[in-house]
C-alpha cells in the first residue's frame, strides 16, 4: 500500500516519535511509506536519522521568530494547516493518516490517531481540535481510555492499537554512558517532556521540595520540552515558585536522540506527573530501561502501567511514592516493568495498523 503519514513537526515530541516508528515499521513490512510534516525554524530534517526505506517530505516552514512579531499560537496554528495543504496531494496515496489536529485539517479525508483529548479556549485552537476528530472518516487511539472519551464526547468508535517501544533501546545502554550522566548529575529523578500544564510541571516542583527534607542530596532532572505552543507565562509561574520553595531543578531542554537511553537509563526514579495524557511513551521507555517509575493515578495510566508503576494523585502522594523508590528496591516490580514495556513493539503496532488500512481501503 501507499501510505502517507503524517505530522506537525520535526521536533522531538511523543506523537512525532511515534510517527517515525510507525513508519518504519509499515516501511519493514514492505509497505510504500511517506512521511509529510513541517519543518519548522529551518529544519531539513528530523530531530533523529529515519530509516532510508522511508521517504520524507518535510514542508519548509517559518516560525513567529522569522515571521511575524505579533503572531499569535491559534494564528501559528492556522498557517502551519494552510502552508502543509498547499504542499500536499492526496492523490498518490491509498492511506493518508494524520497523527494530529494540524495535519487533520491539512489533508481532508483521512485517518487520524487521537493521542490525548484537548480542551482549547481560542477559537483557532477549538475549532482546529473539533474539526480534527469530526471530519476523518476513521480513528485509532493508543489507549482504551482515550477510545472512551471519544466515544462519549463524539458517539465515535475508535480502533484501539497500543504504541509500541524501542525496547532494546532503553534496555541496553552503555554502562560508560550512564555513568557519564550519574557523574554530571548525582542522584537523579528524571521527567521528560519540558514545563508545561499539561506535564503537572508545577505539582512535580512541589513533590520535590516536599522530598527533598528527607533525600537533600537527589536532583530533579527536566528533559525534553519542544512545544508548538507558549508557555512562558506558565514556566515563569514554575520559575518563581521554584525560588519560593528555595529548590533548583536542572533544566536540560531537549536532549540528543543518541544521549537520552543513557540519561534515562541512569535515573534513580522517573516522575510522569501528567494530568492528561494518551499512552505515556516517555514513561514507558523508563520501564524498559529497569528505571522505577511514579505516575499521575489517571484512568489511561492505570490501564497502561498497572502493576508496573507506583500511583500518586497529590503533591504529596507523589513525593512519598518517589521517596520510597529511591529506599527501597523492588526487583520483581522493576521485572514487570521490563516485561511490560517488551511486550509492545512497533512491529506489533505496524501490522495492527496495516489491517486497519487493508480493511478500509
Amino acid at each position: 500500500m501507499k501510505i502517507a503519514l503524517l505530522s506537525y513537526s520535526t521536533k522531538p515530541r511523543g506523537g512525532v516519535v511515534h510517527t517515525l516508528h510507525l513508519a518504519e515499521a509499515l516501511a519493514a513490512l514492505g509497505e510504500d511509506v511517506t512521511v509529510w510534516t513541517l519543518g519548522r525554524g529551518g529544519d531539513t530534517g528530523f530531530f533523529r536519522p529515519v530509516s532510508p526505506a522511508v521517504r520524507l517530505r518535510i514542508v519548509p516552514f517559518s516560525d513567529s521568530v522569522s515571521g511575524p512579531a505579533d503572531e499569535t499560537v491559534g494564528r501559528r496554528v492556522v498557517r502551519s494547516i494552510a502552508t502543509l495543504r498547499d504542499a500536499f496531494d492526496p492523490a498518490p496515496y491509498d492511506i493518508v493518516h494524520a497523527q494530529d489536529c494540524i495535519s487533520a485539517n491539512a489533508v481532508g479525508r483521512c485517518v487520524r490517531t487521537v493521542h490525548h483529548i484537548d480542551h482549547f479556549t481560542t477559537p483557532e485552537l477549538a475549532a482546529c481540535h473539533e474539526r480534527a476528530i469530526v471530519e476523518p472518516y476513521a480513528h485509532v487511539c493508543v489507549s482504551a481510555a482515550v477510545a472512551g472519551e471519544l466515544r462519549a464526547g463524539w458517539a465515535l468508535t475508535a480502533e484501539v492499537i497500543p504504541n509500541g517501544v524501542a525496547y532494546e533501546r532503553f534496555a541496553t545502554t552503555e554502562p560508560t554512558a550512564r555513568a557519564v550522566w550519574r557523574s554530571r548529575l548525582g542522584r537523579y529523578i528524571l521527567t521528560v517532556g519540558g514545563i508545561e500544564p499539561r506535564k503537572g510541571s508545577l505539582d512535580l516542583l512541589e513533590a520535590y521540595a516536599l522530598l527533598r527534607a528527607d533525600h537533600p542530596g537527589v536532583r530533579l532532572v527536566i528533559a525534553g520540552g519542544e512545544t508548538l505552543f507558549d508557555y512562558r507565562d506558565y514556566r515563569a509561574r514554575w520559575e518563581v515558585r521554584a525560588a519560593e520553595l528555595h529548590v533548583e531543578p536542572i533544566v536540560l531542554g531537549p536532549v540528543p536522540d543518541d544521549e537520552l537511553p543513557a540519561l534515562v537509563a541512569a535515573a534513580n526514579a522517573f516522575a510522569f506527573p501528567s494530568l492528561k495524557e494518551g499512552f505515556g511513551l516517555a514513561a514507558m521507555e523508563a520501564l524498559a530501561a529497569g528505571v522505577p517509575l511514579v505516575v499521575r493515578d489517571l484512568p489511561v495510566l492505570r490501564e497502561v502501567f498497572g502493576p508496573a508503576a507506583h500511583f500518586a494523585a497529590t503533591p504529596a502522594q507523589l513525593a512519598t511514592a518517589l521517596g520510597h523508590t529511591l529506599t527501597v528496591d523492588d526487583p520483581a516490580r522493576r521485572a514487570a516493568g521490563r516485561e511490560l514495556a517488551a511486550a509492545h513493539t512497533w512491529v506489533e503496532a505496524a501490522r495492527r495498523h496495516l489491517a486497519l488500512y487493508r480493511s478500509l481501503h
